[in-house]
């Protein structure tokens, strides 16, 4: 299978690099500075870009299967249009075949509210508030715009070991968020592009 993953030198994106290629997939990744991808394989295509142009996005998705958008930042003082930005992109270029997984987070959309008292009052309308505008409009965008699509919302990453012990739940009525490290979210992320069961879903993911 041929897997595109932008944001391929990031926390997520890189694990779900080294998984895919270790099952013996051909992997795509875009990345802004190749040097911060440290992985090597002859499977392994790296493109230097960004999410935000659309001409970088138009190279990275043709002719893939699915398509990871595993973008993170670590940007909470401005705000941020990014996150939108690439779902604008990918919209434009997607092909109604091809699948998008992409990864935003705990909070986002119908999943607020479900976290600690501390997340949900505190750092969501305070200190993540521009990431999580934009977001939500990055989820708006996927769900109007693209016709294969899964949204992935982890708990708190942990830069824990791969478990394969990990729960996706899509009913969050008396649910709350929990640790799940960055290995088991590019685990579930590549067990949804080999059979995708959450098409058209916002599984929260917590171990």
């Amino acid at each position: 299978m041929k897997i595109a993953i932008i944001g391929a030198a990031g926390g997520i994106g890189m694990h779900l690099v080294k998984q895919a290629l270790a099952d013996g997939h051909q992997v795509t990744g875009l990345v802004r500075n190749p040097d911060k991808l440290t992985v090597t394989h002859q499977n392994l295509t790296v493109i230097k870009g960004s999410a935000e142009n659309a001409d970088d996005i138009a190279k990275l998705v043709a002719g893939q299967d699915v398509i990871c958008d595993c973008l993170g930042t670590k940007n909470v003082t401005k705000p941020q249009t990014m996150f939108s930005t690439s779902a604008e992109n990918l919209a434009k270029v997607l092909k109604p075949e091809q699948l998008l997984i992409a990864v935003t987070g705990l909070g986002a959309g119908d999943s607020k509210g479900h976290c600690s008292w501390v997340y949900d009052n505190i750092f969501l309308p305070v200190v993540l508030k521009r990431q999580y505008d934009d977001k939500n409009r990055q989820e708006e965008i996927i769900k109007k715009k693209i016709a294969r699509w899964i949204i992935v919302r982890p708990g708190f990453l942990s830069d824990g070991k791969h478990t394969g012990k990990y729960n996706a739940i899509t009913e969050l009525t008396g649910k709350h968020g929990a640790r799940i490290s960055r290995e088991d979210v590019a685990d579930f992320i590549l067990a949804q592009a080999r059979f995708p069961t959450f098409l058209g879903k916002t599984p929260m993911l917590v171990s």
